[in-house]
Formats: structure tokens, C-alpha cells, sequence
């Protein structure tokens, strides 16, 4: 078994045309199921004490469609880290890898379950890539709780994924400012279809319980920065395009008026992402609606996909 950001083959079956997005958060697990008619169903899963193995148990149990599943990690359940390539052949990266990231997580080699994406060229010339890393214990827990399930757990992935998967494949580069609900907020920049930056914003979780006029007080302006910031990264040290346009995915009632605060700091295009019509209103549901299309995103991804 392993992890792959991307995406994991964990079993190989009869092909479903049913597919289920499953993401985790802190205090819930949401699903999408998509059927083969092109219907959309929502639900939510509350996780009690932390527990979502048992929110998991009970979709598991509850599950009326078969369908292949997509699952989506937890922030807390992985963590990515940037490092040079190594240089060994391709078969020995994953080994090489345990060794090279072990004092930058927090998880023992031994326990371990890793992969990897391409990251960035800088202007350098050094090539980067992203290991996403989890513990071997809790995918095995969690695979475990699915065996069985009429839904057939194919693919686990994370947030980053599950959102880029929502952006169409497009030549010019989109950023994209999104959020589960409770959880922190994540800058995406995506074009061509992969992920060329990524990063979590901390301080940003309670962002639903904040009135206009607080967040006028400089949770809005810091917002502003970080984007700014993020910008600047993919233009000047990826020697990238500038960016043509940001998106955001906040399921928060005050999305709008973040929206047109967050136009008034940048000379960029600033928008609410627009959800095709079978998920408007859906935006808490965002990463389990990007799970589900995993199996079929547009992708030029090769250079990010992964090796078992």
C-alpha cells in the first residue's frame, strides 16, 4: 500500500462508474457521490473526539451506492516538504527520500508512508520536488475500515490536490485561495493542470466566525499580503507568467465581501469560484467534490506523477 498525493492505486477491481469524493476534516468527513447520470449527492459525517475512523466506519456502513472512492486526508493526517530531487535512480527515490526528510517531519522512518511531485525548477537550475508524507498505521487503519464497504477505496490524495482538480485545464495560471470549513486557508497556483505553489495559511481557521468589520481589521489586508507574496514567488523566482486571475473557495457567508476587499489590494482579477450548477451552494464541499474527480481531472501531470 502507499500514499501518493497525486493519486494511490490501492486495489485493482472491476472498473466502478460510480465515483465517491470522501475529505476529511477535524470535525467531519464529507462526501460527494457522482453518478454515472451526472446527479450529485452531499452528506456530512461528524467526527466526535477526533475520532474519524468512526465517521468513516459510519459511511462505510451507510453507503447505498457502489462507487470507487477517492478519500482525502486531513491536513493533519500528512505533511509536505520541499527538497532537492536526489540523485539516484528512479526506483530508489522513495528509499532515498525516508532518509533525507526524516529531521524535517515529524514521523519516524520506519513508519513512513511517502510520495512525491514534482516541484518547481528554480531560477538556479536546482530541481525541487514535494514529498507528502503520512503514517503508515493510520492509511493501514483507514484502509482497513473500507475493506468490505460497497465503495471501493481507489485513490488517496490531499487537499491540494482535491482542489487544483476543481480548476479547468487552462493555459494561463489561476491562484487560488481556498478552505474547508474550521480548517486553515490554502494558496494554490495552478496552470496546465498541475500545482506549480502551494501553501497553508495558519491563523485563518475561525475566519467563518469573523464579522465584516473584523475582518477589516487586518485579517483581510494579511490575506492580501500572502497572495502578494505568493505572486511574487511564481513570477519572480519561478520566472512564470504573471498571474491572470484569482479565485476563491471560502465556505463562509462573507466570501463576497472578501472577494471585492481582496480586489480593492490587487491589480489582478479577483472572482468567487464559479461551481457548475449541480454544486452551487456547495462550497463546504469543495474537496470532496475535487476528490471525486480525481479519477478523470484533466491533467499534463506526468512530470507529477509519482512512482510506487
Amino acid at each position: 500500500m502507499s500514499l501518493t498525493s497525486k493519486f494511490s492505486k490501492l486495489f485493482r477491481g472491476k472498473k466502478v462508474a460510480h465515483q465517491v469524493g470522501l475529505a476529511f476534516r477535524h470535525d467531519a468527513l464529507a462526501v460527494c457521490y457522482a453518478t454515472d447520470q451526472g446527479d450529485y449527492h452531499y452528506h456530512q459525517f461528524p467526527v466526535t473526539n477526533g475520532d474519524q475512523l468512526a465517521a468513516l466506519e459510519q459511511f462505510a456502513i451507510e453507503g447505498k451506492l457502489s462507487a470507487e472512492g477517492h478519500l482525502v486526508l486531513a491536513p493533519a493526517q500528512y505533511q509536505i516538504v520541499q527538497v532537492d530531487k536526489p540523485n539516484v535512480p528512479t526506483d530508489e527515490i522513495l528509499s532515498a527520500l525516508k532518509w533525507q526528510i526524516k529531521d524535517l517531519v515529524t514521523i519516524p522512518p520506519e513508519e513512513m508512508i511517502l510520495d512525491y511531485f514534482s516541484g518547481p525548477t528554480l531560477s538556479g537550475g536546482a530541481e525541487k520536488i514535494n514529498v507528502v508524507v503520512s503514517t503508515k498505521s493510520a492509511l493501514q487503519a483507514i484502509v482497513e475500515k473500507m475493506s468490505g464497504s460497497i465503495v471501493e477505496l481507489t485513490t488517496i490524495s490531499t487537499e491540494e490536490f482535491a482542489f487544483a482538480s476543481l480548476v479547468p485545464f487552462q493555459e494561463h495560471a489561476v491562484l487560488l485561495v481556498c478552505q474547508q470549513p474550521n480548517e486553515e486557508v490554502v494558496i494554490l497556483i495552478v496552470k496546465h493542470g498541475r500545482i506549480f505553489f502551494h501553501r497553508r495559511l495558519r491563523g485563518y481557521a475561525q475566519l467563518a466566525s469573523k464579522t465584516m468589520e473584523e475582518l477589516s481589521f487586518g485579517a483581510i489586508d494579511s490575506l492580501s499580503l500572502e497572495i502578494q507574496r505568493s505572486s511574487d514567488y511564481f513570477e519572480r523566482q519561478l520566472k512564470q507568467a504573471p498571474i491572470k486571475e484569482i479565485q476563491v473557495i471560502l465556505p463562509i457567508k462573507t466570501q463576497n465581501y472578501i472577494v471585492t476587499k481582496l480586489a480593492e489590494n490587487t491589480n489582478t482579477p479577483v472572482k468567487a469560484f464559479v461551481f457548475i450548477e449541480q454544486h452551487q451552494d456547495k462550497a463546504m464541499y469543495a474537496a470532496a467534490i475535487g476528490a471525486s474527480q480525481l479519477a478523470s481531472s484533466q491533467t499534463s501531470s506526468e512530470e507529477q506523477v509519482t512512482h510506487d
